[in-house]
């Protein structure tokens, strides 16, 4: 009797799962054979539109005859929030569900992105003859589902309006899940600008074993499968190095071509690719608890490690302005998901970005001297991406009495930075004068060498000068594609060890020659890094065009908080007019060395307000650093296990010395 009653419910599941086929095939026929668009909003509006939706669902899960992606929709009812609290939180109830975690974040809106779609209609405003050219190279990435489904289906290009005006959902889905976790391994690593090497095979790729395979199969028709290579920093590759082809003013092409962004090659030159510290470890941070990865599913077993899907990185502006006009933009993530983003964000650009350090190198009657050192803490140059993206170095000297004796990288009102170059500002080693300014950026140029915001103009490279990360060489082999361009080729420190010569440290420093002649009280300095994702600079261009799209971006811009974020920041405060700092070097003794234990003690002449130890191995690479800030005597740091020569940098009463340890 009970294997009847098994062969019945066999039989019964077959039936639903049969006529629930029969059923969408039915709807999709009358639809087809009234030539209406599968876009439900497009239905005769007899239907409430939670029905509307109902049917719409019912249309795309699973997955159609002759389709090959998935919208969203289709994982969050079980990679979504979890009402028993049971899948997808941590061990303390703190809930990291997939899909609202990605919702808000700049991959899921890439496709609704209004400065996106901004740039996009002024370029093909200045260059009308390629328009679908533009227009498919762009969508390859931010609408790939909707872009790669147009192209199987043999169109020769997928446009915003295919998007917009057939509501392509799965265009409109942007970066979305299945965007992602279709990317097979053929090819992966080598193939650039939107070229993305999709398994059509109905596999969805994953990082965890043990993969129960069932559910998916029977609700959205995909097999889960595991493969290493969508843990490895290779997955980002083929939209995060973006080459395109250059026109002249007139739109005719030069033949050249222009790298517009190659953030996954600027991670290959970094010592964390050879670290194996991959985009993810960053984007997608790992959770400290093991998790439940799917709703529903009791006897599931716990993954770990477990990566959020935040996808933080550095756009606080762009998040907090799609968030203040989501409902223009059709964007149904809450506020509390923005937030979430927002902050996630925030804590990036503030805890893992970049390290400031200011020194006091010498003061006398005419002139201070100051060094502002700057530490890239990210895998890839900083700032990194879109053309627009730069970080702008403020330094002010503050006298006793609230007085501005020196600023440089100052913003106006509107947040342009004040005495640029007409062009753009060089690279500069040493400032000594208000109307220099430390901008890191790259900067296009046209077939005239001036600079561009026209990325189809794009046919030289002006200046780069964005701060390498550790262990970038000019001598890898992926250099010509990220080069330093510019004055910062000439800089002695600039990604180059102080110590040794060596290149790959992943800093620069900046010297500060203030005049003060007159002054005669105690000042105070500080230093400031600062980063902008769309300065008003780069957006004057396409401000001075109109089309739809710029000027609903114009207003939404217009409207926002457009204060660049601090990213790091150091200060001295009371520094005495014509002090003489003394050289100290005779007098700081450093030992045993060699050293048998590791154990290293410094003994220094007197106490210091701010003091910092700074360990290198002796090619250059960095190995710990320690800073204190007491008035003690003596210290004693430790060595690592490995045998062999360092080398110590102190900072100490405002100038730099060197020791060379060996550890035994």
């Amino acid at each position: 009797m009970k294997k009847i009653k098994k062969q019945y419910a066999a039989l019964l599941i077959v039936a639903t799962i049969i006529s629930f086929q029969l059923i969408r095939s039915a709807i999709v026929e009358y639809i087809n054979n009234r030539k209406l668009m599968t876009a439900v909003s497009d239905i005769p509006n007899f239907h409430t539109p939670k029905e509307n939706k109902m049917l719409k669902k019912l249309l795309m899960d699973p997955i159609l005859p002759g389709e090959t992606f998935l919208h969203s929709d289709n994982c969050a009812g079980c990679h979504g929030f979890d009402p028993a609290q049971y899948a997808l939180v941590t061990y303390d109830s703190v809930d990291i569900n997939i899909y609202d975690d990605w919702r808000s974040t700049m991959m899921a809106n890439s496709a609704r992105d209004p400065m996106w779609r901004a740039k996009v209609s002024h370029e093909i405003l200045i260059n009308p003859g390629i328009s679908n050219e533009i227009q498919n190279t762009c969508t390859k990435c931010h609408a790939p589902m909707g872009n790669y489904s147009s192209m199987y289906k043999g169109n020769p290009f997928y446009t915003i309006a295919d998007m917009l005006n057939a509501s392509d959902s799965l265009g409109l889905d942007g970066v979305s899940c299945v965007a992602c976790h279709m990317i097979g391994d053929q090819g992966l690593g080598t193939m650039f600008s939107g070229n993305i090497p999709y398994d059509t095979t109905h596999v969805l790729y994953g990082p965890f074993t043990g993969v129960q395979t069932g559910p998916m199969q029977l609700y959205v028709a995909m097999t889960p499968t595991w493969s290493a290579h969508v843990s490895e920093g290779r997955m980002c590759s083929s939209c995060h190095t973006l080459i395109i082809n250059s026109v002249d003013l007139v739109g005719i092409p030069t033949g050249n071509q222009f790298i517009e962004q190659a953030t996954y090659h600027e991670w290959v030159n970094s010592l964390y690719s050879e670290d194996d510290v991959v985009c993810q470890s960053c984007h997608m941070p790992e959770t400290d608890d093991s998790v439940r990865i799917a709703t529903g599913y009791f006897g599931l077993p716990y993954k770990y490690p477990f990566n959020e899907h935040v996808f933080q990185g550095s756009n606080v502006f762009m998040l907090k302005l799609m968030k203040d006009h989501k409902t223009a933009l059709g964007i149904e993530a809450t506020d509390a998901n923005y937030d979430s983003s927002i902050a996630a964000t925030e804590n990036m650009l503030r805890n893992r970005t970049m390290d400031v350090n200011l020194a006091v190198d010498s003061v006398n009657p005419d002139t201070a001297y100051f060094t502002v050192r700057l530490t890239n803490k990210a895998g890839h140059k900083f700032p990194s991406g879109y053309p627009s993206r730069r970080a702008v170095l403020k330094f002010v000297v503050i006298g006793s009495a609230n007085d501005t004796l020196f600023q440089s990288g100052i913003f106006d009102p509107n947040y342009a930075v004040i005495n640029l170059d007409p062009n753009f500002e060089p690279h500069y080693n040493v400032i000594s004068s208000e109307t220099q300014a430390q901008i890191y950026e790259m900067v296009p140029g046209d077939v005239n060498g001036n600079f561009t915001s026209l990325l189809e103009r794009a046919d030289t490279m002006l200046k780069d000068n964005r701060i390498p990360p550790e262990g970038f060489l000019t001598t890898a082999n992926v250099y010509d594609t990220v080069k330093i361009v510019g004055d910062a080729t000439t800089d002695p420190d600039f990604n180059i060890s102080i110590v040794n010569g060596q290149e790959g440290t992943g800093r620069d420093y900046v010297h500060f020659h203030v005049p003060i002649a007159g002054y005669s009280q105690p000042f105070s300095i500080y230093s400031y890094i600062y980063y902008q994702a769309l300065p008003p600079e780069f957006l004057a261009e396409m401000f001075g065009e109109s089309t739809a799209e710029i000027d609903t971006f114009r207003n939404m811009y217009n409207a926002s908080d457009r204060e660049p974020f601090l990213v790091g920041e150091d200060s001295i405060i009371n520094i005495a007019l014509g002090a003489h700092i003394p050289d100290y070097d005779d007098l700081i003794k450093v030992g045993p060395t060699p050293s048998n234990d590791g154990y290293v003690n410094i003994y220094l002449p007197e106490g210091s307000e701010f003091l910092k130890f700074t360990l290198y191995e002796a090619n250059g690479r960095y190995v710990k650093e320690w800073s204190y800030k007491d008035f003690n005597t003596q210290y004693t740091i430790q060595l690592p296990q490995t045998k062999g020569n360092y080398i110590l940098a102190m900072v100490y009463k405002g100038k730099h010395f060197v020791r060379k340890l060996i550890r035994n």
